[in-house]
């Protein structure tokens, strides 16, 4: 459905579930994600959400499967959408951490993004990470997002073994737009 010059989002098919699933159990990959406890989830029933998701008919959420050379490495979704004050919250996971720091992440929010300005006619997108996750807050800032607050050790981090910053981040429609007129991957 969108489409940069590596990567491509389009909507979770079922066949992506058994990848999904291990994605979502491996722990080093839900503590990077950071904000929830590590919790355990099972295909069955990962399938049968999908499943009473699909049932309803109509259309998919904005939730995607971000796919690079064919291959499912992660998801991608825009939620928590204010139509009155024209805001979303962006949330992102590379499962597949053969494809980490290799600039896949950075595309996919540029995707995002456009959708959401773009299409969605959205004024505002912010996110929420922790502040002990040094790689996604570079890439935010790279995509021009900047930091808008902080809840001071708020969030229990396993990977820390303490309490850490959580970190609250925005761009606007017209900060996203000074980055799209330098340098995108938006065709």
């Amino acid at each position: 459905m969108l489409k940069g010059n590596r990567v491509t989002l389009r909507a979770i098919e079922r066949e992506d579930l058994p990848l999904l699933c291990a994605y979502n159990n491996d722990l080093e990959i839900e503590l990077a994600g950071g904000g929830d406890p590590p919790y355990p989830q099972s295909l069955a029933r990962l399938q049968a959400e999908f499943d009473a998701n699909a049932s309803k008919g109509g259309r998919d959420a904005p939730w995607f499967a971000i796919v690079v050379e064919n291959k499912f490495i992660g998801q991608c979704a825009l939620h928590h959408f204010d139509d009155i004050g024209k805001t979303c919250e962006l949330g992102l996971g590379i499962g597949d951490k053969a494809y980490w720091s290799k600039g896949y992440g950075s595309e996919t929010i540029e995707l995002l993004l456009h959708w959401a300005f773009q299409y969605r006619n959205m004024r505002r997108v912010w996110l929420t990470t922790t502040g002990d996750n040094s790689r996604a807050i570079r890439c935010y800032l790279r995509c021009g997002f900047v930091e808008e607050g902080r809840q001071r050790k708020h969030i229990w981090s396993g990977n820390a073994g303490d309490y850490v910053d959580f970190v609250y981040m925005g761009i606007m429609k017209e900060e996203w737009a000074l980055c799209l007129s330098s340098t995108s991957n938006v065709p």
